[in-house]
C-alpha cells in the first residue's frame, strides 16, 4: 500500500469497506455506484478514514445485488484486512466516463442552491437519497432560505426545471403534482 492520494479536492468517494471476507483477506464493500458492479472497473482506490489516508490496488471482485466482495493487491491476512473496515473508497473525479447533456453525478448537485418558480431559495441541496422509483434531493435550509424547513424533493422531470453548475443553482416546481 502507498500513502500518495490524488488532491483532495478531486476525489470523490463511491464506496465504503464495511467487512472482512473469508480468510485470505478479501473485504467487502458497499458501493456507491450504480450499478453497483461498476466500482470494480477502478483499479487504484485511495481508502480515507478519520484523517488516515491509503493507497491500494483492486486486484479482483465481483458481488451481488447488495454487496461486493474484494482482493486488494498484498492483502493477505483476514486481521489486516479487519483493520480497513470503516474506510471510504475514494477516486478521482476525471476517471468518471464523461455524462450527456441534462446528466450529472449525485456529487455534482450536492451544495446546489434550490430557487422555486417564484424566485423563493428553498434552501441547499445536502444529499440525495435512491428510493427505487427515482432519487429524492434532501434540502436543507441554508442562509436567505425561505424557512427553516428540510424538504425532501423528487429529483425528476416534473421537479427540476433547470440546473446551472456554473451558478450553483436548480430551478424547481416544488407544487407540481408528483
Amino acid at each position: 500500500m502507498n500513502a500518495t492520494p490524488a488532491p483532495a479536492d478531486d476525489l470523490i468517494v463511491v464506496g465504503k469497506i464495511y467487512s472482512v471476507h473469508g480468510v485470505r483477506g478479501e473485504v467487502k464493500v458497499f458501493s456507491f455506484t450504480d450499478p453497483i458492479k461498476n466500482l470494480l472497473q477502478y483499479k487504484a482506490w485511495t481508502l480515507k478514514r478519520e484523517g488516515s489516508v491509503k493507497q491500494v490496488e483492486l486486484v479482483s471482485g465481483r458481488g451481488n445485488d447488495k454487496f461486493l466482495v474484494a482482493k486488494l493487491k498484498g492483502l493477505d491476512d483476514r486481521e489486516e484486512a479487519r483493520l480497513l473496515a470503516g474506510y471510504e473508497i475514494c477516486v478521482p473525479r476525471n476517471q468518471f466516463p464523461e455524462l450527456t447533456d441534462g446528466e450529472y453525478y449525485w456529487y455534482q448537485l450536492q451544495g446546489l442552491k434550490v430557487i422555486d418558480t417564484l424566485g423563493q431559495l428553498l434552501g441547499q441541496i445536502d444529499h440525495l437519497l435512491e428510493t427505487g422509483s427515482n432519487d429524492v434531493m434532501v434540502v436543507k435550509p441554508c442562509a436567505g432560505s425561505l424557512d427553516d424547513r428540510e424538504r425532501l424533493l423528487p429529483y425528476t422531470e416534473q421537479c427540476v426545471l433547470a440546473v446551472d453548475l456554473v451558478a450553483g443553482e436548480m430551478k424547481v416546481d416544488w407544487d407540481a403534482d408528483f
